[in-house]
């Protein structure tokens, strides 16, 4: 199911997300529960998030993996773990680092 989800979208499939969230800062749009759209910035990279603590349970990989409608993720703005649900995510793209955008 979530393949099809991804071709008609065209986004990457619940697994590609995830491999990219542990390899980049991604930028995801989806629409959230009450209707309106959101943008967040957001990661997995080990390098970034912060480290499990007992006292920060979406800190702790098993917490975040409860449910399979839900990823979470590392607002890189907010500083907080967030959520959304994959099969509303309307678009994904590659935040550029600064050593990308001047090469452009």
């Amino acid at each position: 199911m979530n393949e099809k989800i991804a071709k008609l979208k065209g986004i990457p499939t619940k697994e590609e997300l995830y491999k990219l969230l542990e390899e980049e800062v991604l930028e995801v749009t989806f629409i959230k529960l009450d209707g309106d759209k959101r943008v967040m910035t957001c990661t997995l990279k080990e390098d970034i998030k912060p480290k499990a603590t007992k006292t920060d349970p979406l800190s702790q990989e098993k917490v975040r993996k409860i449910s399979d409608k839900v990823v979470s993720v590392w607002d890189v703005n907010a500083k907080g773990w967030r959520s959304f649900r994959y099969e509303r995510v309307e678009k994904v793209e590659k935040v550029l680092t600064l050593d990308e955008k001047s090469v452009q």
